[in-house]
């Protein structure tokens, strides 16, 4: 297994298997991607009417969804007094509003369907630990109330450290998300929708109908969703408005009485907790020490940060597991969802995947089935931030550019000429015959070598310690160590070389 890491949600929850697709099927929608967003709209389709395919490159959960911390809320990480400030507080009003009744959607689906997933409404916490944010907090009331949120203050944070007080939100959320994941796959089959998993999508055509190509066969469909995290064909103009970065997180078992809710604190690097049930038992959940995707030379360290955070604000235990995902950070604070043609995407979800995934599938669904939204134009990815300054737009989208040329002029000795360089365990980009090659040695002494050009735009891919994964800094595809496709925008592997 390239990877080294395991979820508690994979730990503590089994998920239905489907065979891939092959051959050729016709359908109203096809639905790329098998996580919360593909799979809640896949349903809300079919509650429509509409026939629908799923199509999942790996198995159910197996992206980002299943790589969650699984907060459900509707407090954002760009915070509601920079929305109001760079927009207007209608627009902070509006996504207040998105957010509740995406929140409400999860909670309807759960109940109607019975889904039994550990679901439990709990409060809030945006706090901090130092004088110096209270101010920045206090706005964060102000402005949070002001979109018309239930929200309060409190001295009193029911944490096991001081604090300087925190904004509440009132009737958050939590649940295990494998679990629900395999309730609304049950929904979707048993309304007559298909799932196909281990089914790489390999061509999107958009068209009357689309077409969607796979490596086992074709769906044929009147329109389709890309429920990828990213884009995987089209939507360039996305990759300019939004990075990738990496986020870290640990389990730890615990017994007794804990705090009840959601956590985030305003350090930097900040850091979220909560509490989880699961039928194996009650764990500790901590997240943190976010970074953009490639720029981090130890990413084991990132692991090794957290469980030390973690220890010490709440005590020596166990780590039982730990996990990483990707978060898309969108430069304009807003999640970017919308249709264009017969396609619809919805991708950055900064740290509120639970929430905006949700949402992104309830604005798809009615995009593609002529229903008005009322979110549709707050979300849509071709809108022109008419606040965002030159200074601003350069500063966000440089990382492509200057990560292009540093790698033509990087001098190719830089890690190393022979294999004989790379040792179990470790990985290097060498120059072998005047050519760069990313090789990496697994424990049992095999060497796996491929080229270090992602196959999306071009960049050198960089090495993930903690996760065995070659990883492209410029838009966060990432790779095994023999190159096959992990994250998308990538859809190619990376091509495969000839060394021992």
């Amino acid at each position: 297994m390239h990877q080294r890491s395991t979820s508690l949600w994979d730990a503590t929850a089994a998920a239905p298997r489907f065979d891939p697709l092959r051959g050729e099927i016709d359908v109203d929608v096809a639905v790329i991607g098998a996580g919360i967003t593909g799979l809640t709209a896949a349903l809300l389709l079919l509650e429509r009417g509409q026939t629908v395919a799923v199509l999942e490159k790996e198995v159910i959960g197996g992206g980002e969804t299943g790589n969650t911390t699984a907060h459900i809320t509707a407090a954002v990480d760009a915070r509601y007094h920079f929305l109001r400030r760079k927009y207007s507080v209608e627009e902070a009003r509006a996504v207040a509003d998105a957010n509740r009744a995406a929140m409400a959607q999860i909670e309807e689906l759960i109940s109607r369907h019975s889904i039994e997933c550990h679901f439990r409404k709990v409060p809030g916490y945006l706090y901090t630990e130092r004088r110096k944010y209270v101010g920045e907090l206090k706005n964060e009331l102000a402005a949070a109330r002001e979109a018309g949120l239930d929200v309060e203050w409190t001295d009193n944070v029911p944490l096991p450290f001081a604090t300087r007080g925190a904004v509440v939100f009132r009737d958050q959320a939590q649940f295990h998300p494998r679990e629900y994941l395999a309730g609304l796959a049950a929904q979707v089959v048993a309304r007559g929708g298909k799932i196909y998993e281990r089914t790489q999508v390999t061509g999107v055509h958009d068209g009357t109908p689309c077409i969607i190509e796979s490596e086992g066969g074709t769906v044929r469909a009147r329109g389709a969703i890309m429920a990828t995290n990213v884009p995987i064909s089209g939507f360039t103009v996305v990759l300019t408005k939004a990075a990738p970065y990496r986020t870290y997180a640990i389990a730890m078992a615990v017994d007794g009485e804990h705090p009840d809710g959601l956590f985030w604190d305003t350090a930097d690097p900040y850091h979220y907790t909560r509490w989880q049930e699961t039928d194996s038992g009650t764990f500790l959940i901590v997240g943190g020490e976010d970074h953009r995707v490639g720029e981090n030379d130890d990413t084991e360290a990132s692991f090794a940060k957290v469980e030390a955070y973690a220890r010490e604000m709440f005590g020596a235990r166990p780590v039982r597991y730990r996990w990483s995902g990707q978060v898309i950070e969108p430069h304009g604070g807003l999640a970017l969802i919308g249709r264009s043609g017969n396609l619809c995407i919805a991708t950055g979800y900064s740290g509120q995947g639970m929430t905006m995934g949700t949402l992104g599938a309830m604005i798809c669904t009615d995009l593609l089935t002529d229903v008005e939204n009322p979110w549709a134009e707050t979300f849509r990815p071709n809108r022109v931030h008419a606040h965002m300054t030159v200074r601003e737009f350069l500063t966000e989208n440089m990382e492509f550019p200057k990560r292009l040329v540093a790698d033509r002029l990087t001098p190719h000795d830089v890690e190393g000429k022979e294999t004989a360089d790379v040792r179990a365990g470790e990985a290097k980009i060498l120059s072998v015959n005047g050519k760069k090659v990313a090789a990496y040695r697994d424990p049992s002494g095999a060497l796996h070598a491929v080229s270090p050009v992602c196959t999306h735009m071009k960049c050198d891919v960089a090495w993930n310690v903690a996760e065995r994964t070659w990883d492209c800094p410029c838009h966060g595809s990432r790779f095994t160590p023999d190159g096959d496709v992990l994250n998308g925008p990538a859809r190619e592997a990376l091509a495969p070389v000839e060394l021992e």
